[in-house]
């Protein structure tokens, strides 16, 4: 199937180029191994779309299912299980989807499950699972001891995980694995039963990382297993994004504040960086240090409010 002659393509790409958008060719060689039902790994820079990469063909794939009900069909079951490592992101992809699936008027569902998930949420995805869920490895853990778990990934048509990168090679990327594994056994069980069914597609995102295809083997082995033959891909952004580094150096250095509050020291030199720019973001490393580098930029320059933000992860 050509994806650029499927109706879900031509929905997608009226909905970007109605926002002023265009798909990145990587984007759109991801979403055809997405119609293909392959697995593999999206690479690409942070910030060029790597999320839409996956998220929008697995859309265009449902679109293409049902082409002429896809705005009314509801409760579709889990169609796509988005594993990420940052629970303090969850919220932002999940809210980037919703928007997406609202102007387009699907009746999609966008779950998240993390530690932070109430009792009444986990109940209410127990009875009737969204069809976008996004999970951390711990919690997608909680979720595989439940009794009667393998109703829940029936018709799961992709699992994407995401940042990985930040998983591969720790204790967190082996429960990623451990749990694929698990999820495509039960599923090749149902389609020994089924031939109807099909095994789901398991795609890494990631950003920089060093060996491609042996990141790309370690998350897919599973799915290797019940194939004939090794259909996996690698899809690579060709994006060169200008770097320019500054450094900004304090005009003194005989006395530093207290503890704690090093870096605000500079504030005076960052402030008219963010005067200046289009969007800035400042990494801070802890919690506490941001809610006093939030405070002070407001302290220097009231009119700020409004216009600035905190983000962390609790």
């Amino acid at each position: 199937m050509d994806l650029r002659t499927t109706i879900g393509y031509s929905v997608i790409n009226d909905w970007l180029q109605a926002k002023g958008y265009h798909p990145f060719a990587f984007q759109e060689e991801a979403w055809q191994r997405v119609l293909e039902r392959r697995s593999g790994l999206v690479n690409a820079p942070t910030g060029c779309g790597k999320t839409f990469s996956v998220f929008l063909g697995a859309l265009i794939d449902f679109i293409n299912h049902h082409p002429t009900n896809y705005q009314k069909k509801a409760k579709s079951g889990l169609q796509l299980l988005w594993v990420t490592p940052l629970r303090a992101l969850a919220k932002d992809i999940g809210r980037a989807m919703e928007e997406v699936i609202f102007e387009l008027g699907m009746n999609w569902k966008v779950g998240i499950r993390n530690g932070d998930t109430t009792m009444s949420d986990r109940q209410k995805q127990k009875r009737q699972m969204p069809e976008v869920l996004i999970i951390t490895p711990e919690s997608l853990h909680l979720l595989l001891a439940q009794k009667d778990y393998p109703a829940v990934f029936e018709v799961l048509k992709i699992i994407a995980v995401d940042e990985w990168h930040e998983l591969l090679g720790s204790k967190r990327g082996v429960q990623v694995e451990l749990a694929v594994s698990r999820i495509i056994g039960v599923r090749a069980k149902q389609r020994d039963l089924d031939p109807q069914r099909t095994i789901p597609a398991v795609i890494g995102i990631s950003a920089t990382i060093g060996n491609l295809d042996e990141a790309k083997q370690v998350l897919i082995s599973a799915v290797l297993k019940q194939l004939e033959s090794d259909t996996s891909f690698i899809v690579k952004a060709n994006i060169d994004k200008p770097i320019d580094v500054e450094s900004i150096l304090p005009d003194e250095i005989e006395r530093y504040p207290w503890a704690g509050h090093l870096g605000i020291k500079l504030a005076e030199k960052v402030l008219p960086i963010l005067e200046n720019s289009t969007t800035t973001l400042i990494f801070i490393n802890t919690r506490g240090m941001s809610e006093i580098w939030y405070q002070k930029l407001l302290t220097i320059n009231p009119d700020l409010a409004g216009v600035i933000a905190l983000h962390h992860g609790s």
